[in-house]
């Protein structure tokens, strides 16, 4: 069981922005930018375009509005989708607010934020969020 499956099944505490009967999306917790969320399956597939097209299709149709509820609560020009997929062996986004191409890179250091600046974060997206 991957530590994504553990934190769906509620068994690692998150920051939870939306779920649905096939998708989880929460907050990152080692963020590039304040608003960073992992949009999740699931189920336990590894590589992102291991995913059965219906599947995948049905993702981008929920991070959809998740990632304009980002753009609404934070300063960008975009909320940029992307998919490393190293780190963890469980298919997954990343939806980041963007100004520039150098806000996505990983290698940058991440923003460290206190449990009530997540909380703020989480109330402030949740508050933006259409579905």
């Amino acid at each position: 069981m991957t530590i994504f499956s553990r934190i769906i099944n509620g068994e690692i505490p998150s920051y939870k922005i939306s779920e649905s009967e096939k998708f989880y999306a929460f907050l990152d917790i080692f963020p590039l930018k304040k608003g960073h969320t992992l949009i999740v399956p699931k189920v336990e597939v590894d590589k992102i375009f291991d995913v059965p097209d219906a599947y995948l299709n049905e993702l981008m149709q929920f991070a959809k509005p998740i990632a304009k509820a980002i753009e609404a609560s934070f300063p960008c020009n975009r909320v940029s989708m992307v998919t490393v997929g190293l780190e963890v062996p469980h298919a997954h986004i990343h939806l980041i607010p963007i100004n520039t191409a150098d806000d996505i890179h990983f290698a940058n250091p991440k923003i460290q934020l206190t449990t009530e600046e997540f909380k703020q974060i989480q109330e402030l997206i949740v508050s933006k969020l259409i579905m």
